[in-house]
């Protein structure tokens, strides 16, 4: 269907953020702005959702109920995968994260735009919208592996330049669509310094979807910038064009999150460094977090080479002394590791071996993508599968996950906790190790319509709480160390070739000492659908607030519903507040999920229900513990006292997205120049005309 397109004003409210200029008033006034103006603007996107071609809803009614199927879906996968495709009952749609954003940030932005598109174009057959750091689209016409630029949006800065500022555009772009278009990833952002003057640099970004091949990527890149030569935006300080297969962009300050290399001057290379804006105090603080980066990745090298060493001359006794030095995170005690992969303890893998098994870290073997890096499944000489853990080089954050999950884990040994069985840590790749679970993750089953019905049984479902609840109480009560997970979700939860749950992902967790009750901290991590009020809001967080996440999983096992669904938009009610309205009202059978209410004892699925709801109260001192929870499980004739109303019911949501997942200190930082690209005029074009 062809739209006509325009030139379009944008707010002037915007305006006098592009360029960006540092102000001269409180600097703590200026961070707070900025950090409210960067979620305000990530949260939104760049321009309304194009929905074309409506439906005939009286000859397909279950239309809208497979597309928000659909979205739902890439939505959850977002949560591993900064690209992800899928196919479901004739509908086909697809998400592409920018290729410098962290997971959390895409995971964020996928969620944002597929409310955007169930708000907006739920009636219709094709619909794409673009957001700062992704891109959704659907269509009921299979469009995977085909280059498509049409519709395409540009946004231009307003203000002039010299015709130097497009030979220079030309000078940085063209060579890296090339680079681009021959990476794995289909990504490229670099900088540009016209005669080494580095206060003249410009800056540029293309990327594609990997579902084209290479040359439709260059095709369809180069189509765009021909585009650009022809339109208004030529003579701009910036501009960007976004097409459904690719997309560009040009400025003349750093937009994007990480820089792909460090200056050549640069006496050492800045895995952590983010050019995400200007000014004096901010390339100090970069420096600052780039010295601590490489203090950080030198501690773990050291770890490397005593753990080589250790390893080419073991004792009679076949075992290795992991040392781990005393600074950045880690205590100075040494951790033990054997061959025997029952022992519980650390086995160091050659990276050769591991580069064999994952076929040298190939796309083909590749499961998905968190904050910590890739995960690659893999298989040793032997025939034994694994899971590969490969650090992100460029994520800060995901070395402290690795240090955090060395130093706890290997200390565990329970059979609903995935197992590790070692690790690899030679030259620059610092790689973990762990058991490979055929069936991935619980969300795979539980919100996909076919496998909840034909796979999760009652009995499925029981035994997996069952074990989730174990696991937990493990941590909590029976291990050698108090621990508390902290991010606990379905996502993070494996199931083995038998559907037996295994906690996993231990990045974020953290140790209690024998007496402690809580702790408290500022740097929130986990997601927010399940984390506790006084965790989200207070930042503290102790054994109950692991027992409110299982209370949420739990409701969303018996429920089969998302905790991050809105039940009642009048009252805004989340799944928690939603199931104790119906308990409450005599009505529990209602949530009850449908594939399984005709098939499981009602009155102990009822029972179940009010275990989850006593997890999930507001208050974590009427929380039981784990142990409690086990026992009430497991017999009835335990009393179950009534259950008080859980947070974030009527109007009491504290966040205005409480389903979001956060890291750090909770706010997204990850695009400053998503605060001064307020593009003044926008030009939309859905046919193929040029303008």
């Amino acid at each position: 269907m062809s739209q006509t397109h325009g030139l379009l004003a944008l707010d002037n409210f915007m305006r006098p953020m592009y360029p960006y200029k540092n102000p001269s008033g409180s600097v703590l006034a200026f961070i707070i702005s900025i950090f409210v103006i960067i979620n305000l603007a990530n949260s939104q996107p760049l321009y309304p959702p194009s929905c074309s071609d409506p439906i005939n809803k009286t000859s397909d009614p279950g239309f809208s109920s497979n597309l928000t199927t659909l979205l739902d879906t890439l939505s959850s996968k977002a949560v591993v995968n900064s690209f992800y495709n899928e196919s479901s009952d004739g509908l086909h749609g697809l998400f592409l994260c920018r290729g410098d954003v962290s997971i959390n940030a895409c995971q964020n932005c996928v969620i944002n735009a597929t409310r955007e598109l169930k708000s907006h174009c739920l009636t219709n057959k094709t619909a794409i919208v673009w957001f700062e750091h992704c891109t959704v689209r659907y269509s009921s016409t299979n469009f995977f592996g085909k280059e498509q630029i049409l519709p395409n949006l540009r946004l231009c800065n307003t203000k002039g330049h010299t015709s130097q500022t497009d030979v220079d555009a030309f000078s940085l772009m063209y060579p890296i669509i090339t680079e681009a278009s021959n990476s794995d990833t289909m990504f490229k952002a670099n900088n540009f310094a016209p005669n080494n003057n580095e206060s003249e640099k410009r800056y540029g970004l293309v990327q594609c979807t990997r579902d084209i091949d290479a040359a439709q990527c260059s095709h369809c890149l180069g189509q765009l910038m021909e585009k650009i030569r022809n339109s208004s935006c030529l003579g701009k300080n910036g501009w960007r064009i976004l097409a459904p297969s690719c997309k560009l962009r040009y400025e003349l300050y750093p937009f994007y999150e990480l820089p792909p290399q460090a200056p050549p001057s640069a006496p050492e290379p800045k895995p952590g460094d983010k050019d995400t804006g200007k000014g004096g105090n901010g390339t100090t603080n970069k420096i600052i977090i780039s010295v601590s980066s490489i203090a950080a990745f030198a501690a773990v090298l050291g770890l490397c080479y005593c753990l080589y060493i250790r390893n080419k001359n073991r004792d009679k006794d076949n075992s290795t002394r992991i040392l781990l030095p005393n600074s950045d995170g880690f205590s100075g005690r040494g951790f033990h590791g054997t061959d025997d992969d029952h022992s519980g303890e650390m086995h160091y893998f050659n990276l050769s071996s591991i580069m064999a098994a994952t076929n040298n870290f190939s796309d083909a073997n590749k499961l998905g993508e968190g904050g910590f890096g890739p995960v690659y499944k893999g298989k040793l000489m032997d025939g034994k599968e694994i899971a590969v853990k490969r650090l992100s080089m460029r994520s800060r954050q995901g070395l402290e996950e690795f240090k955090t999950e060395v130093r706890l884990i290997i200390k565990l040994q329970h059979k609903n906790l995935v197992r590790l069985l070692g690790c690899c840590l030679e030259g620059d790749e610092k790689l973990l190790i762990y058991e490979y679970l055929a069936n991935t993750s619980l969300d795979a089953f539980l919100f996909d319509p076919r496998k909840s019905r034909e796979v999760l049984d009652w009995t499925t479902r029981a035994n997996i709480v069952n074990g989730i609840a174990r696991g937990l109480l493990y941590l909590h009560e029976d291990s050698r160390l108090k621990i508390i997970h902290r991010d606990l979700k379905a996502s993070n939860v494996l199931l083995d070739d038998e559907m037996n749950p295994k906690i996993s992902d231990f990045g974020t967790a953290r140790i209690f000492g024998c007496n402690q009750i809580e702790a408290s901290t500022e740097r929130i991590v986990g997601t927010y659908g399940y984390m506790a009020p006084e965790y989200a809001m207070e930042g503290l967080f102790s054994i109950k607030s692991d027992v409110y996440s299982f209370g949420v999983l739990m409701l969303e096992l018996l429920t089969g519903k998302k905790s991050s669904g809105i039940f009642d938009r009048e009252r805004s009610q989340s799944l928690s507040s939603y199931a104790w309205q119906q308990w409450n009202e005599g009505k529990g059978e209602k949530i009850i999920d449908p594939n399984i209410v005709d098939a499981c004892p009602i009155s102990e699925a009822l029972r179940w229900i009010h275990i989850a709801l006593l997890c999930v109260q507001e208050d974590p001192k009427e929380r039981p513990n784990m142990s409690s929870v086990i026992l009430m499980l497991g017999s009835k004739s335990v009393h179950l006292p009534p259950p008080s109303k859980p947070p974030f019911s009527s109007n009491r949501l504290f966040l205005s997205d409480p389903y979001s997942t956060t890291s750090g200190s909770g706010l997204q930082t990850s695009d400053q120049a998503s605060t001064s690209v307020s593009c003044k005029f926008v030009e939309w074009s859905s046919d193929h005309s040029t303008s």
